[in-house]
């Protein structure tokens, strides 16, 4: 029973991983290779230069920069509005509480596509379509963040608290010297999350950049493609470049955002 559940195990795993390992051999083959047909499962022989080939048409270097700094800069964001928020209404007291964040965690439920066309005519009202500031700023805060942490934070003991108050400890330094030190897997969890939501994030760049110098990598791989003719090895070489720092990310990153993912979601 065992051998049958891991042979189905391994099959799925498969199915799930080829496309992937499909995209990192497309981006080797040459270009007679990847316009085969019936297409090459593997390359027939290997051609690293269509990564440089890459950089030439495009600025992809361009690219990627910009799209670890806008996705840094949210994370960086979400971490410190996500954790004061939910420290606040995890350890503090105060009128209407519960009721605030019923309806905090309620804007979880309205899809992104309801909310998009208002941010964008707010983002262009101030002047910051093609910025940074339009990339970030709407992302700076986040209700699943805020819910996750808040989670995680109710599980620190109360007499921890008790004590530092007793010394002295207030809130500020209690949440900065305590809470944070002991709250890192669920930090991490969110960091990853955030990070890599960001990263793969395609419609809202489409929308307020204009030009290449502000693009992403998700805009960015789509103008390899041409009318006339696309280089697919070329595109998937473009796509191999990107996805390999999420890809990374992801499997060094798995065992943290698992334990933080368990670990909020213990205590309702």
């Amino acid at each position: 029973m065992n051998t049958l559940l891991y042979v189905l195990l391994t099959i799925c795993a498969a199915l799930v991983l080829y496309p992937v390992m499909y995209t990192f051999f497309m981006a080797v083959m040459t270009p007679e290779d990847a316009s085969a047909y019936p297409p090459h499962i593997i390359p027939q022989s290997i051609d690293l230069s269509n990564f440089s080939e890459v950089f030439d048409i495009v600025p992809i270097g361009t690219f990627i920069w910009n799209t670890f700094l806008v996705a840094g800069l949210t994370m960086l964001g979400q971490l410190i509005t996500a954790s004061m928020a939910a420290y606040a209404f995890a350890k503090m007291q105060f009128k209407g509480k519960n009721v605030i964040f019923s309806m905090f965690v309620a804007t979880m439920m309205i899809p992104w596509e309801v909310t998009m066309i208002p941010n964008y005519l707010t983002v262009r009202s101030w002047g910051w379509l093609d910025t940074y500031q339009g990339l970030t700023v709407p992302f700076l805060a986040t209700a699943f963040g805020t819910f996750l942490l808040r989670q995680f934070f109710m599980q620190l003991p109360k007499e921890l608290f008790e004590a530092a108050k007793m010394d002295g400890c207030g809130h500020i330094r209690y949440f900065v010297s305590h809470v944070l030190p002991l709250s890192r897997p669920a930090l991490g969890t969110l960091a990853i999350y955030s990070f890599l939501s960001m990263y793969n994030s395609y419609l809202w760049p489409l929308l307020v950049t204009n030009t290449p110098e502000m693009r992403t990598v998700q805009i960015g791989i789509s103008m390899l493609e041409f009318q006339e003719s696309t280089a697919w090895n070329l595109v998937f070489a473009g796509t191999a470049m990107v996805i390999l720092p999420s890809l990374l990310l992801l499997v060094f990153g798995l065992k943290q955002l698992v334990r933080g993912m368990a670990a909020g979601a213990l205590k309702g």
